[in-house]
């Protein structure tokens, strides 16, 4: 298991913890814990509901083209450290990993 630091829109700080051994993702993981998040596509890289800023250093894998697609057309390209929950696989290298929901600007 590994905790994930997740500050919600309302900004209350949630700690929640993630098995690495079920190829979960980030957003998958929000849900399981029982948080609120849109997710529109349910991880498909095809809303961007489930944007997020990630504040900590954690070595992410790149930002595949349809993930920074999904993020220009969303308006949320422009803040340092933009992805999508649904992009960030749960592995034991992100064991501490710092994120803010986001929301859409564009909306």
């Amino acid at each position: 298991m590994i905790t994930i630091h997740v500050t919600d829109l309302e900004g209350a700080v949630h700690e929640i913890q993630a098995p690495t051994d079920m190829s979960m993702n980030v957003m998958e993981a929000i849900r399981a814990n029982e948080l609120p998040i849109k997710a529109t596509c349910g991880g498909m890289a095809m809303c961007a509901t489930c944007n997020c800023t990630v504040k900590s250093d954690h070595p992410l894998a790149d930002m595949s083209e349809d993930e920074e697609a999904m993020l220009d057309e969303a308006f949320v390209l422009d803040i340092a450290g933009s992805r999508l929950m649904c992009q960030i696989p749960v592995t034991s290298a992100i064991d501490g990993l710092v994120i803010e929901m986001g929301e859409l600007t564009g909306e």
